[in-house]
């Protein structure tokens, strides 16, 4: 025994490196079978010669615009037929084949609660709701809640809050934040939404002589405003001062990584630092981190004085007649004191998110409802007739039952969100193997679905590309299938603040319409579109306003 183990250690130091290489070549040579396999599935789908590591990327390496286009044109090339592209190596499926619905839905009776295609399936409006059914197993799944891994380049900002986080950090959070969005609290929101979207039209007076300028900007300075107010509860005055670090540093950090999400070869770490980009990423990012980090800080210190004089508090607020305004921050810090204990991080995470979530999406939804109302005088007329008749020659703020009567304006902003739906794009990250029109589909693939051409599907909106804010008249919306619309997501991670944003959106612009008549300057069929994280104008909003009476 004792020579036997004299003999293993004598031959230790000659044999532990070649079982460490062998054992390290059969791993590498399991991995490389599997990929391969995966690889031959997705070749067996239909697509255009890619290049090795490359694939297809090098077309779609082109200005924004043109990648939004080819997205469109190429499903609208490839029909009914599934079509194979590569990003790199990551592959993309296009798909419009109605039977491909049929077979999700299949597979999800028999348990495969999986969804559609592989690595940024594409989905074809005219063709969706034939097979309807897989959007609704890809968005309804419980298995499926995964963001794809684009969203991974948010991590750095965003860290892993309710938007980029998975799992039982993702159901939890969800659970946690969920009450924060009730319509109570919401409530106390509305003289933010008020007094923003006021200054605003305040500003716009000068414009209002008639002269062609962009309002987009306008809208989104405003938009962030209110979401800073009510996230952080402070004011950043974005309205007054455009040219602030802050308001600069939100911009830019978000083209950043809009930019780095569409080319490959600056999605590694060490090449995105090598490009001189990640410099300016992390100058951004110590910034907007600092600036959460700062009025956390002071928050939780206003909130442990407040806690200490919680009863001399409230009788001076009975005595003043008002009560204090939580913002989003302030609840956070109710909850972590309670049974979730949230450290900063956790809360600056949330914060961040609802920052980045809340103030470009309702800009955009803003902007093409004025858009459109601009392009169709005689639904504007009707809207400011709505309006007239709620408001009369009053100037009084917009109040919670206000809101419940803007029907006309809650259908306008709806059919907007139907032709411009501020997200362009939904992806979800599959978790099991689906067998797609006898194609076999890996798993660990993304799904992409394209809501802008998902909304314009003819059999569910006739006419698709015609601004018709009847659509969603009760009528008209009951037989319609409820996956044919979903500008806010849809399933278990559909969007938190859809209500905080409907009810801001009304808000704003229902202030502009009651002081300005809009006249777009841009046909539909000139618009130039950028299809990003947020659809927008390429060359903005350009329009003309006309006061409706006396300033």
């Amino acid at each position: 025994m004792t020579f036997l183990r004299a003999e293993l250690l004598r031959w230790a130091p000659t044999v532990l490196p070649y079982l460490l290489l062998t054992s390290l070549f059969a791993l590498s040579l399991v991995w490389f079978f599997r990929r391969q396999q995966k690889v031959a599935l997705i070749e067996k789908i239909p697509g255009p010669k890619a290049l090795p590591l490359l694939g297809n990327a090098l077309e779609v390496n082109v200005e924004p615009r043109e990648v939004f286009q080819r997205i469109c044109g190429g499903m609208a090339i490839a029909g009914k037929a599934p079509l194979r592209v590569w990003l790199g190596t990551r592959p993309m499926v296009l798909v419009s084949q109605p039977a491909d619905a049929e077979n999700c839905f299949k597979l999800s009776k028999e348990g495969h609660t999986s969804g559609v295609i592989t690595p940024l399936c594409f989905v074809s409006g005219q063709d969706l709701f034939r097979w309807s059914s897989c959007l609704n197993v890809i968005l309804s799944s419980q298995k499926h809640l995964d963001k794809s891994r684009d969203y991974t380049f948010l991590h750095p900002w965003l860290g892993t809050g309710l938007l980029t986080s998975t799992g039982s950090k993702w159901h939890s959070r969800r659970k946690l934040l969920t009450p924060a969005f009730h319509f109570k609290i919401l409530e106390d929101f509305v003289e933010i939404f008020n007094s923003q979207s006021i200054k605003m039209v305040k500003l716009l007076e000068k414009k209002a002589e008639g002269e062609c300028f962009d309002i987009f900007p306008y809208i989104t300075l405003c938009t962030l405003d209110i979401i800073c107010e009510t996230a952080m509860g402070c004011k950043i005055g974005a309205q007054d001062n455009s040219e602030s670090d802050y308001v600069k540093a939100v911009y830019r950090i978000g083209s950043l990584v809009q930019h780095r999400q569409a080319r490959p070869w600056l999605q590694p770490d060490i090449l995105f630092k090598l490009s001189g980009y990640q410099k300016e990423h992390d100058a951004c990012l110590k910034l907007l981190h600092d600036f959460s980090y700062d009025k956390i800080r002071t928050r939780r210190k206003e909130y442990q004085e407040s806690k200490k004089n919680k009863g001399q508090e409230t009788t001076e607020d009975e005595a003043l007649g008002k009560k204090k305004r939580l913002a989003f921050l302030d609840l956070l810090l109710e909850y972590s004191d309670g049974v979730a204990r949230l450290t900063d991080e956790d809360i600056r995470e949330e914060v961040d998110t609802f920052m980045f979530e809340g103030h470009d999406t309702t800009a955009a939804a803003i902007n093409w409802t004025l858009y459109l109302l601009g392009c169709h005088p005689e639904i504007q007329a009707r809207v400011h007739e709505e309006l007239d008749g709620i408001f009369g020659d009053s100037d009084r703020p917009v109040t919670m039952a206000d809101l419940r009567e803007m029907k006309l304006m809650e259908n306008c902003i709806k059919e907007a969100l139907r032709l411009f739906p501020s997200v362009p794009f939904i992806a979800r990250e599959l978790r099991e193997d689906v067998v797609i029109n006898d194609y076999h589909i890996p798993s660990g693939t993304t799904v992409l679905v394209v809501t802008y051409r998902l909304h314009r599907d003819p059999e569910q909106f006739p006419n698709p590309e015609v601004f018709d804010p009847d659509r969603f008249l009760p009528e008209n919306c009951k037989t319609r299938h409820p996956y044919a619309y979903v500008p806010f997501s849809a399933g278990p991670r559909n969007c938190i603040g859809q209500k905080f944003a409907q009810m801001e959106e009304k808000i704003v612009l229902s202030n502009v319409l009651r002081h300005y008549r809009v006249e777009s300057t841009i046909r539909r069929e000139d618009l130039r579109i950028l299809g990003e994280l947020i659809l927008r104008p390429e060359n903005g909003n350009p329009l003309k306003l006309f006061p409706r009476k006396a300033q």
